[in-house]
């Protein structure tokens, strides 16, 4: 094994051009990778018989490899003009491959052809998406100037939107423009039930206006969203429990509408758990410390493409500000070193108090969101309310819940931006401590207000109560369904025009003091404001959040949640660009891009529970809904299944049973179990792939001592 270790290595030419020699085997013998060839595979293998027993490197750069070493690396090897290589090596590549293919099959040469006309049009393909690609010289320009951090954030906006977009052309396609077309085709519509049975006092739902309306009111409405609001196919109450016959075709409303809410949050579910995947990836690689992330930027993090000095410009404040990350984060890990055992006691005893009175506020903040939707509910529903008749505290009333959410979550969250500071966390860590703290208060306040209206929905679960006895819900609710999404609706509206708000009335006067007047010492303490990424990417997540929680009450809240968003997008570029500065302290963007996507995902788990309790609990409207009369939401399926033929029915049913369910989840575990095997195989390939790399490194230091002495 040795001698042919000696003979395998020792062959290779250290002249240049002609000037070919011979390198003494035992220089190759002495590197720290040599007893790894081995471990290398086929392809090392072949190279090693290649190179075994020749004297020197042949003249000819086509008999340098084997023949099939190249066929075997002609399928997955990337596009040649896409290697880090001049062009008189890409040339002779180009001559090897013609060489190789002069002396494959017929079939192996279809299969080249094949995969290289696939390869192009990947290729094709990936260079329109990238021009059609959203805001991307914007984002771009963002990277260069404030940094991967803030431009992750808007990134992530991005994806919302064009999440938020392929949605809304889900339910508007489905749902909103069939029934705006049945409606203005006049065609005959089926009824699915009746309510012969139904108590007259819960068919009393009427939203028309009777008698004079002043403008005034028209705008009330507007923004409550009842009146003149609950008549369109913005709400649930205005769809039909009907059929639509037309020929031989028929289309069914409501199992239209409860598929399409269902596959919306699927669809969603999905493409963040795509998402997510990808930039785990990527988080990985990019904060593995092991790969030598100084090198790869100082040797290899130049795009050599830029032609604009603008584009140079920016790339070149891109990578100024990765290495400042790193170097932050490495002077922050000898820090963390160099504490004491008493510093670091003190230090979690400080973070444990500090803890306790996150959890104090948080609370108190849930109670008061409480009390706040139970004494809103209380004046707009009881007859002897104090503010009946009087528009604009109806308004204020109707508003108070989201009022008092907003106040929360302003307030507290400056508060937990001062706790952080004292806990003295890395950049990276604090953002996401406080990011999970922020998301905490704003889901979760939410989910304060849904409990609270299912409490008086349902007259808290007790359907014996006297509200609730006639109709199996509340009297005060005749179609709880639109409620539901009219609060929804005014969070949503609510929650744009604080952002507003906030833009117009502190961050530009904020900007224009301290621009105008620097001297002054408070202004001067106060100073520039920063682009607090936790902050503006809670909002995102709360209100894509509200708009999974009414999506199921208010179809067209994915459409509202699209325009919102691109809003949004201009309302930040321009606060960006106009009020705030670039951060004194950076952050990863890397690992912030994954975290975010896994925020995002909790408030999607959140709005599922209301939307799927809503499907398969809670008695439907009798008075509205293209549900009314049916005592779920999902016997519209079983509905539906029954009018199938029976081969149909009976597979549905047996793959609705538990002599389907018990094999399939064995065969899922089993799967789960091999793949979780098979991450640990490539774990331990990794590391050893990691190792190897380590000994590339020993190799060059030996071989830069042995060439430095040999010098002297």
């Amino acid at each position: 094994m040795e001698g042919s270790q000696e003979r395998g290595l020792g062959t290779r030419s250290d002249g240049a051009g002609s000037g070919l020699g011979h390198r003494s085997p035992s220089l190759f013998l002495q590197l720290p990778s040599n007893q790894t060839l081995r471990f290398r595979g086929n392809k090392a293998e072949a190279w090693g018989a290649a190179l075994e027993g020749a004297g020197e490197l042949p003249e000819d750069p086509l008999d340098q490899v084997p023949p099939a070493v190249v066929a075997e690396e002609e399928e997955d090897r990337q596009p040649l003009r896409e290697m880090p290589l001049c062009l008189e090596d890409k040339r002779r590549l180009r001559l090897l491959e013609e060489q190789a293919a002069s002396r494959l099959s017929g079939w192996q040469l279809w299969r080249a052809g094949k995969r290289r006309t696939l390869r192009q049009l990947r290729s094709q393909a990936s260079t329109v998406m990238s021009h059609a690609m959203m805001w991307k010289s914007t984002l771009r320009h963002i990277e260069g100037h404030f940094g991967t951090g803030i431009q992750a954030y808007f990134s992530f906006l991005r994806f919302l939107v064009l999440m938020n977009f392929v949605a809304s052309l889900l339910v508007v396609g489905f749902v909103v423009a069939p029934n705006a077309a049945f409606e203005a085709l006049h065609l005959n519509w089926t009824s699915r039930t009746s309510n012969t049975s139904v108590n007259v006092s819960c068919l009393r739902y009427d939203p028309t206006s009777h008698g004079l309306t002043s403008y005034f009111s028209y705008i009330m409405d507007l923004l409550s969203g009842k009146g003149f609001m609950e008549l369109t196919y913005l709400f649930y109450g205005y769809y039909p429990n009907s059929a639509v016959d037309f020929a031989s075709f028929s289309y069914n409303v409501p199992l239209a509408y409860l598929l399409t809410a269902f596959f919306y949050l699927l669809f969603c579910l999905i493409w963040i758990v795509h998402r997510s995947v990808y930039c785990l990836k990527h988080s990985l690689v990019s904060e593995d410390v092991s790969l030598g992330s100084y090198s790869n930027k100082v040797f290899a993090g130049w795009d050599f493409g830029l032609m604009q000095p603008s584009a140079v410009q920016l790339k070149h404040k891109s990578i100024c500000y990765e290495l400042r990350m790193d170097l932050e984060e490495e002077a922050l890990r000898r820090h963390l070193a160099e504490r004491t055992t008493k510093q670091r006691a003190v230090l979690y005893i400080l973070r444990g108090l500090l803890n306790v009175l996150v959890l104090g506020l948080l609370g108190a903040g849930f109670f008061c969101i409480y009390l706040a939707t139970e004494y809103s509910q209380w004046l707009l529903g009881s007859v002897n309310s104090p503010i009946k008749g009087q528009t604009i505290l109806e308004l204020l009333a109707a508003y108070l819940p989201s009022i008092v959410i907003t106040v929360a979550n302003l307030l507290l969250p400056m508060i937990f931006g001062v706790i952080v500071q004292l806990e003295k966390y890395p950049l990276s860590f604090e953002i996401k401590i406080t990011l999970l703290r922020n998301v905490f208060l704003r889901l979760a306040s939410l989910v304060v207000l849904l409990i609270s209206l299912w409490s008086q929905i349902t007259c808290d679960g007790d359907p014996q109560h006297s509200d609730c006895k006639d109709c199996g819900y509340s009297h005060l609710f005749l179609c709880w369904e639109t409620s539901v999404g009219q609060e929804m609706y005014k969070l949503l509206i609510f929650d744009l025009l604080i952002m507003l708000l906030v833009m117009l009335f502190v961050e530009f006067p904020r900007k224009m003091l301290v621009t105008y007047l620097p001297s002054r010492p408070l202004l001067k303490l106060w100073g520039e404001q920063e682009f607090v990424v936790p902050a503006n990417v809670l909002d995102l997540v709360y209100g894509q959040t509200l708009c999974w929680t009414g999506a199921l009450f208010c179809p067209l809240l994915p459409v509202l949640n699209t325009l919102k968003y691109i809003v949004v997008f201009y309302l930040k570029k321009l606060t960006l660009y106009a009020n705030c500065r670039p951060a004194e302290r950076t952050f990863r963007a890397s690992s912030s891009n994954f975290f975010f996507l896994l925020v995002l995902l909790l408030g999607l788990t959140i709005s599922c529970v209301p939307a799927l309790y809503s499907m398969f609990v809670l008695s439907p409207s009798k008075a509205c809904g293209p549900f009314r009369g049916e005592p779920t939401m999902w016997n519209t399926i079983s509905n539906a299944i029954s009018e199938l033929p029976p081969t149909t029915q009976e597979f549905l049913g047996f793959v609705g049973s538990l002599a389907f369910a018990v094999p399939l989840f064995l065969l899922l575990s089993i799967l789960m179990f091999y793949l979780v095997a098979l991450a640990g195989t490539y774990s331990s390939m990794v590391k050893g792939l990691k190792g190897q790399l380590q000994l590339e490194g020993q190799d060059k230091l030996f071989l830069v001592k042995q060439i430095s002495e040999l010098s002297q």
